[in-house]
This record gives structure tokens, sequence and C-alpha cells, in this order.
């Protein structure tokens, strides 16, 4: 089917540049038995991948890991958001399971992606927060057995301190402050 073979070469273009340069997408599609019909149709279509070379393709969720999955999830919605109405796309944390120079990836093409519209990106890898345009914390406090979410815009300030702290953790070094001023640097 040509429709197939587009989508396969469209998100096999996308995984070099997350970090998947050896990974292989592809799309299986089986004819289901007459009495297997049903509201979702007559085919039983599988997303396979192969992650290293040589490797046969399986159904994704069983050969992807987690931040595999991730990057897999994100060339998909890349492919498939072209020409869509879609004016706002939302991810959490689809850079989960992902660090260093594969977050930085992600990032960037996250941020090309926002280009075409508008992204909420929900994170936890400083490399993703700084390529960002604007920059939220989200807290969670309980209080008298109630949980409250606050969202707080950060200034410029706040989100150097925001990262450092990603990067660092509860305690905040000037280190941890110099490395998120180098990570802000390519996104001022």
């Amino acid at each position: 089917n040509r429709a197939i073979k587009m989508l396969e070469a469209q998100i096999n273009r996308e995984l070099p540049p997350l970090k998947l340069e050896r990974a292989k997408f592809s799309v299986q599609v089986a004819k289901l038995d007459e009495p297997r019909w049903g509201e979702r149709g007559w085919d039983d279509v599988v997303f396979a991948v192969a992650t290293n070379p040589g490797a046969a393709p399986g159904p994704i969720q069983e050969i992807a890991s987690g931040g595999e999955l991730a990057r897999f999830m994100l060339a998909l919605t890349l492919v498939l958001s072209r020409g869509q109405p879609a004016e706002t796309l939302i991810f959490d944390e689809v850079d989960s399971g992902i660090g260093g120079a594969t977050a930085t990836a992600v990032g960037e093409r996250l941020q090309r992606l926002s280009e075409d519209m508008q992204l909420l990106v929900i994170t936890h890898s400083p490399q993703v927060a700084a390529l960002a345009d604007h920059h939220w914390r989200v807290t969670k406090e309980l209080f008298r057995n109630n949980a409250y979410t606050t969202v707080s815009a950060l200034n410029r300030q706040d989100r150097r301190e925001e990262i450092a702290r990603m990067l660092a953790g509860a305690i905040v070094t000037n280190e941890a402050r110099a490395a998120a001023d180098k990570l802000l640097s390519g996104n001022q």
C-alpha cells in the first residue's frame, strides 16, 4: 500500500535526529478472518520496529524501551501532525527515560514542531526545558488531606533557577547555575 510506504519512509527519516539512527520502523498489515471483522475493520495493523541492526522487527510495545518508545511516538506525532488542523499538541514526558545528547535531540525536534503549532511539554529534562520559549513550574502541595496544584509562570531569572534545580536536585549550586546558563544560552 502506497500510504503505508510513505508513512514508513517519513517516520524512518525522523529517527536519526532522535538518536535512533539504527532503528527501522515498519507497518505490518494482516487481513483478519471474516469472523474477526468488527468495528475496527478487517485488518490487523501492527507498528513494528527493529532497534538494532540485523534484529527482526517486532511489535513496538514489545521491542522498544521506554525511552525508545517515547522517541518513536514523537516521530509518529511529527509525521502525523503535518497538514493537520491541530493548533496545540500536549506531550507528557515524551523525553521519559532519556538524558544528555538524546534529550537535547528530542528538545530540538519539539522546538522544530513548535514552529508550526503550539506545544505544551511536560518535562523533567533540563535539556528539553531550556529549549522552550516559555517556562512554567508545576508544584503540588498537600493541605489538610487535599492536594493543590499550582502553576507559576517563570521569568528569566526564575527559569534559570528552575533549570539549575532540575540539574542539581534539592541544593542548587553555582555550578548548576552555570550549567543552566549554558543550556539557556542556546535559546536566548
